[in-house]
């Protein structure tokens, strides 16, 4: 096994070890994937200002999330096809999270149940909600949540209808893949991989085959939920679902000012500011050049959170330092489930604490929350080059 030191040497091993159609599920954007490179491209944009001569000592990534205690501000993204990854993905990296001290967010497209995961898991999860056509659905997605104990609902605001994504419609994806000639041969290169998913609990969607009339099978499954997202989406509706959770909310998925002060204004405890990872409108910001003008809209109004992108505990720091309070990780996690499993989810944790942790320090900041503008040098264009 070789030394891992970053995210990126657990990418390498997660490539080699995980189908195509699954890899580029993870490490692909929509269309011309602009704005998937810009996501991490633009934290390069960002420097870090250095300082000597300060005790550094006794340092200290702790931190809340919507009043939950993190053992830093960074909390596992909502993936979908997570235990397409890795066997029983979902709950190796809620284990891993929890093991941590950093909250993991299950997704509705997840392979694992919710039901599946509170079983296997002792610390409480966040759940990512879809929204359906069918609020019947929904509202019973939603009890089966608090059935569960989660501790935060998470409504993803940017899926009202699925942004074209070459590689996924070149690659049929779908879970379980389906046995064409391309899919038979790259399987027979991954078949550790194979062996593992043999023992998997699941290998279909867990939240929704079983749980919706006429879907039993993933023949089925991929229809509906062409059908089922739900277009009309808007913040009349999005209200209603607050209410019927009626526990602490995070809208996930907010680009614009605007958005972030009606979020505000619904009384959300969270917003996450975020692109889907550049998996929907190609061509939109990436999310950390938007975020100093969301902060700028909503202030202290309510908790920003920031995702799409983040590569490494540097830039996590440099999002705390723009004015998030939290962090969210996707691919960076997903890397490490593929390579590694829940060890390898826990190693991806380990780099990103050791690289906020080691950063930190050499900006001079013993905690955390001192993080401020203070410690960036930061473009005098930076979010702003672009006029409406």
């Amino acid at each position: 096994m070789p030394v891992i030191t970053n995210i990126q040497d657990l990418k390498r091993i997660y490539e080699r070890r995980v189908p195509r159609m699954f890899f580029d599920y993870a490490e692909s954007g929509s269309w011309t994937e602009q704005t998937f490179r810009d996501n991490s491209s633009d934290f390069d944009l960002i420097r870090l200002r250095q300082r000597v001569a300060v005790d550094m000592a006794g340092r200290s990534t702790a931190s809340q999330m919507i009043g939950q205690d993190v053992a830093m501000p960074v909390a596992l993204a909502p993936v979908g096809l997570t235990g397409m990854q890795h066997a029983d993905g979902e709950i190796k990296a809620a284990r891993a999270a929890a093991a941590f001290g950093v909250p993991f967010t299950l997704s509705t497209m997840s392979i694992n149940s919710i039901e599946d995961v509170a079983a296997a898991t002792d610390t409480p999860f966040w759940f990512q909600l879809y929204t359906m056509k069918d609020m019947d659905y929904t509202a019973r997605l939603i009890q089966r949540a608090k059935d569960a104990g989660c501790s935060a609902l998470v409504i993803t605001l940017d899926l009202q209808i699925l942004g074209q994504r070459h590689k996924d419609l070149k690659n049929g994806l779908s879970a379980p893949p389906k046995l064409t000639p391309k899919t038979i041969a790259n399987l027979m290169t991954k078949w550790r991989w194979g062996i593992e998913m043999l023992s998997a609990t699941r290998r279909e969607f867990g939240n929704i085959v079983g749980h919706v009339d006429g879907i039993s099978d993933n023949s089925s499954l991929s229809a509906w939920t062409a059908e089922q997202f739900d277009p009309s989406l808007d913040w009349g509706k999005i209200e209603k679902l607050m209410e019927m959770w009626g526990g602490k909310v995070i809208l996930k998925g907010i680009l614009d000012a605007d958005d972030a002060k009606m979020a505000a204004k619904l009384g959300a405890d969270a917003i996450v500011v975020s692109n889907h990872g550049g998996r929907q409108l190609d061509g939109a910001m990436s999310s950390i050049q938007m975020l100093p003008a969301i902060m700028d809209a909503v202030g202290d109004q309510v908790e920003v959170h920031l995702d799409s992108g983040i590569r490494s505990g540097q830039d996590v720091l440099k999002a705390l330092a723009l004015g998030a309070k939290g962090t969210m990780i996707g691919r960076a996690f997903v890397y490490g489930l593929g390579a590694m499993g829940q060890a390898g989810v826990t190693r991806a944790l380990e780099v990103i604490h050791k690289e906020l942790d080691t950063t930190m320090a050499l900006c001079g900041e013993k905690n955390v929350a001192n993080l401020g503008r203070h410690n960036l040098l930061v473009p005098q264009d930076f979010g702003g080059r672009w006029q409406a």
